[in-house]
């Protein structure tokens, strides 16, 4: 099975602390690395363990860490398809406390691919099964449409009014304002809303709860869940599982991420 994504990335610091700083604090870092990640990084990685490789259009810096980036992804088994930006590659800091969760600090605009970028060979899409849209402009989400399998966040609803594109899926979290959808916000409707609820599990409509997965060892990171979950969905609903199935397959793959370091250690793989 062919997957895609069409997303952005940023190249993230991260930094495990016992706890988060309180204003004025100083707290000492126990482990420290950096890698490419963001949305549309951590969802290529996952499909690509799913599906055993996974494409990615995204926008990367015109420097040193947007290299490093492509060369990451490449060997993470993630074939890059990427405009190159006039500015540097979009970073992130992030803070792992003991319990797991994690605080994002995110430097400069999301890099977004554009559906008239030239560069970007979009027609390949048409021979794709699934694709998760995480970010990019109407153009680019209309391009992601040729696949036959279209899953996009809900964190990007301005640009899914303004492709007016019928969704196989929306998927986003009922614990983030920025991630909320209602009935009539988009027009035509996704042909099902996937809503999550962390340890609670979701709503599907249709469909209606489901629980959250097994977590399958102790809690590391949070970091990566919603991306994981997300792509684990694209992937179950690419190969024809029915939405129930589909959404059991993306519970696994965010109870998984939760017991690595950073956003890849922990993914399922099939």
């Amino acid at each position: 099975m062919r997957v895609a994504v069409v997303g952005h990335l940023e190249w993230v610091e991260f930094a495990r602390v016992e706890r988060m700083p309180a204003s004025g604090d100083i707290v000492h870092a126990t482990d420290v690395w950096a890698e490419a990640a963001g949305g549309g990084a951590v969802a290529a990685v996952q499909l690509a363990q799913l599906a055993g490789e996974a494409t990615l259009f995204t926008v990367l810096g015109n420097d040193e860490l947007g290299r490093r980036a492509r060369k990451q992804l490449t060997a993470q088994g993630v074939t890059v398809r990427a405009a190159v930006a006039k500015e540097p590659q979009r970073r992130a800091f992030t803070l792992v406390d003991a319990n797991g969760e994690r605080t994002i600090i995110v430097l400069g605009g999301k890099l977004r691919p554009s559906g008239d970028d030239a560069n970007l060979p979009w027609e390949e899409l048409r021979e794709v099964d699934a694709v998760f849209f995480v970010s990019g402009d109407a153009a680019a989400l209309r391009a992601a449409r040729r696949a036959r399998v279209l899953v996009a966040t809900s964190r990007e609803l301005a640009t899914l009014r303004e492709a007016e594109v019928e969704l196989d899926a929306l998927v986003g979290s009922g614990e983030d304002e920025s991630e909320r959808y209602g009935a009539g916000d988009l027009d035509p409707p996704p042909r099902l809303v996937v809503t999550t609820s962390g340890a609670l599990g979701g709503w599907m409509n249709p469909g209606g709860p489901f629980r959250a997965a097994p977590i399958p060892g102790p809690v590391e990171d949070a970091y990566g869940c919603g991306d994981c979950f997300a792509a684990g969905l694209t992937f179950a609903l690419g190969e024809g599982q029915p939405p129930a199935e589909a959404v059991d397959l993306a519970a696994r793959c965010g109870a998984a991420v939760l017991t690595g370091r950073g956003p890849y250690e922990g993914q399922l793989r099939l």
